[in-house]
């Protein structure tokens, strides 16, 4: 059973999301939150598997909210998914540093929608097809300058590199899998060992550290 906290100062769509998970089997609404104090409070106190947190909310906002949920070490084993009306909200970026594992618009579908909380709840993270690539770019564009690539990946193997590169390019396990011509369970034993050596809460974050570092976009 996959636990998820509702975080909107919406109510009418805290209640379509609580009519969807409550009638599929496999999920359980842990609270519902109004405002991002609130969503962190409820958090600390229901310690939900899975966060959906609206960004634009009254108050401490959704971003906010989600920095104080990814910084506590107790809530180390929840994920957020962060939930927009905008496909290039100005504070995804922001969102994604801060350790949100996926990013999705309000009207994506409910399959999706329940396919995007099982691969987070699993340590997978899912970006909106429709952003992906120009998320990607903004990346390239607009993000802060970094540090030397070697500085920081100087852990890894070269191999590692490769991959690392990939996952920067928004590529799936299958993908990375085909581009290398390495079996699938090798991509995900590579994208394994990038978690660890790059001490990243999850594979967003490595698309943000492939970026940041230079290894992506152009900004070595």
């Amino acid at each position: 059973m996959v636990s998820v906290l509702l975080a909107d100062d919406q109510p009418l769509i805290r209640a379509g999301l609580r009519v969807l998970l409550e009638t599929e089997d496999g999920y359980a609404v842990a609270a519902e939150a109004a405002d991002g104090a609130e969503a962190v409070h409820l958090t600390r106190e229901t310690r939900p598997d899975v966060v959906l947190m609206d960004v634009r909310m009254p108050g401490t906002d959704g971003l906010a909210a989600l920095s104080e949920i990814t910084a506590d070490p107790a809530l180390s084993g929840t994920r957020v998914i962060v939930l927009t009306t905008f496909d290039l909200d100005e504070y995804v970026y922001r969102a994604l540093r801060a350790g949100a594992s996926g990013f999705l618009l309000k009207d994506t579908d409910p399959v999706t929608l329940l396919r995007a909380i099982d691969l987070v709840h699993a340590g997978e993270a899912l970006l909106a097809p429709s952003v992906t690539r120009r998320l990607i770019t903004e990346f390239a564009r607009h993000g802060p300058a970094a540090p030397p690539a070697t500085d920081r990946l100087a852990v890894l193997t070269g191999r590692e590199r490769e991959v690392l590169t990939l996952v920067g390019r928004g590529a799936t396990n299958g993908e990375i899998a085909a581009e290398l011509v390495i079996s699938p369970a090798t991509a995900r034993t590579h994208v394994g060992r990038l978690l660890t050596k790059l001490d990243a809460r999850d594979r967003v974050q490595l698309v943000v550290i492939a970026h940041e570092t230079g290894l992506v976009g152009g900004r070595r």
